[in-house]
């Protein structure tokens, strides 16, 4: 079993800045991949940005790319998002997840945070 457990989120203005982590627990942190998803009530997880056990390969969501960085330090055994030029539209819970396996749909993820709101105000 891996325990993951998101760090708080919080209330940005668009245009803004916020960092995101996430600590696991339980096995050994570089034998996984790591996801972030992010969801609106109701709705299903949308993919955010993935980063390989590595941590050499990055992907990123084309509403992400190029204003979110998915970053990892095995050492804290710590997975990070920062999140750039923020917009309403990124308002949702963000997840992170991990896997050992290669999709980047949330079907592939076997572990899952509890999640952590974040809201951006225009």
């Amino acid at each position: 079993q891996v325990q993951l457990k998101e760090s708080a989120g919080g209330l940005v203005q668009a245009g803004g800045s916020l960092r995101l982590s996430c600590v696991a627990s339980g096995r050994t942190f570089s034998n996984y991949a790591m996801g972030w998803f992010r969801a609106l009530p109701g709705k299903e997880r949308e993919f955010v940005a993935r980063i390989s056990r590595s941590g050499g390969d990055t992907f990123y969501a084309d509403s992400t790319k190029g204003r979110f960085t998915i970053s990892r330090d095995d050492g804290k055994n710590t997975v990070y998002l920062q999140m750039n030029s923020l917009k309403p539209e990124d308002t949702a819970v963000y997840y992170c997840a991990a896997t050992q396996r290669w999709g980047l749909g949330a079907n592939q993820y076997d572990y899952w945070g509890q999640g952590t709101q974040v809201t951006v105000s225009s």
